[in-house]
């Protein structure tokens, strides 16, 4: 029997890692991108952001400094680029890197797959090797769920269900209100792009995501199914405004094989922003085992994903993993999603006549 002790949670770290330069200076970055390279014992060798007193004002409380223009950050030789940006930023700040950089990517990839294209043409032309901060392939549960398939723990996947059902208080983020595309494009796409890595491109999706009357927010409810052919069920529940109180909320994934299965709660989602401690448990054939983790998503996953990269630039490890070409293919998984959900489900035959 596998000892879960022993399954992996976690990304070492090369003994000199580079230093970074992060460009925004917003809410991720101080709540989780500075604490993950501090943790993790990266340098930090300064912040861009184009309001000059909020950089200035992050930088200090950080102990970097504040550069006082994109030709001074971009001119950092040996660094890695942290874009912690809006998608909107993400083609300017690329188009300014040196040539041949190694730069991390807020997720999404663009706000939509026409961006995503721009931004791929655009690595490629300058031969920058980007990740994408889909960071929840990192987190500790992630990975040992990972690591359990591999060992061939749980068989082959043929269920995978994703079951939320929250009280999300989407008024911490303004700037959602106006926005066309929210629920799959800001949050969903995390689970999609973990579903892409456990189970490899989908060959379609049914979609559908809508609002809902006591929000302002375009869409905060969605259902999916995605295509793995006649072998793997792939289905995705997600309601943001289930404000029932916390018994019956869930946020949790069900992750079925042919010789076992999986439990994963996500806790950061429930009682939001303050969460609850992730889960996984395993039933490798007899009766289930609880993983002890070493951490949450939030902030352990960003440990994970910055750690990666460092290996890659320091030749540890011979690719990206979770690379913006990879990004690409969830950035279709959502195009098409959004384009399942502009259409007419399959109609129902009205009865026939009298």
């Amino acid at each position: 029997m596998t000892d879960l002790a022993q399954l992996r949670q976690s990304v070492e770290m090369p003994e000199s890692p580079k230093p970074v330069v992060i460009f925004g200076a917003g809410s991720i970055v101080t709540d989780a991108h500075l604490p993950a390279y501090r943790d993790l014992g990266v340098p930090v060798a300064g912040i861009f952001d184009p309001d000059s007193a909020k950089a200035a004002e992050v930088a200090e409380a950080w102990g970097t400094k504040a550069f006082a223009s994109m030709e001074e950050a971009v001119g950092q030789g040996g660094a890695v680029y942290d874009l912690a940006v809006p998608p909107v930023a993400i083609p300017g700040i690329l188009e300014a890197l040196p040539d041949g950089a190694v730069a991390i990517i807020q997720k999404p990839l663009g706000s939509d797959l026409a961006e995503a294209d721009a931004i791929i043409r655009i690595l490629r032309r300058k031969g920058i090797k980007a990740a994408v901060n889909f960071q929840l392939r990192f987190a500790p549960m992630s990975l040992a769920l990972k690591d359990a398939v591999a060992r061939g723990l749980l068989g082959e996947i043929v269920d995978f269900d994703a079951w939320l059902a929250l009280d999300t208080p989407w008024h911490l983020w303004e700037f959602l209100a106006d926005l066309p595309r929210v629920e799959i494009l800001l949050h969903s796409i995390h689970y999609l792009d973990f579903v892409r890595d456990l189970m490899g491109n989908p060959q379609g999706v049914h979609a559908r995501t809508m609002g809902h009357p006591s929000s302002t927010v375009s869409n905060t409810r969605t259902a999916m199914m995605l295509d793995y052919g006649d072998k793997a069920r792939c289905a995705l529940s997600i309601n943001h405004n289930h404000s029932f109180g916390r018994k019956f909320q869930a946020c949790e994934f069900r992750i079925c094989g042919t010789k076992g299965a999986a439990y994963m709660k996500l806790g950061v989602n429930l009682d939001y922003p303050n969460g609850e401690p992730d889960e996984l448990w395993l039933n490798t054939g007899g009766d289930w085992e609880q993983v002890d983790l070493q951490g949450n998503w939030f902030i352990a996953a960003f440990h994970g994903r910055f750690a990666q990269v460092q290996r890659f630039v320091a030749g540890l490890d011979d690719r990206l993993e979770g690379s913006a070409e990879d990004a690409w293919h969830t950035m279709a998984l959502v195009e098409a999603a959004y384009e399942s959900s502009a259409r007419p489900m399959h109609p129902i035959k009205e009865a026939p006549d009298a």
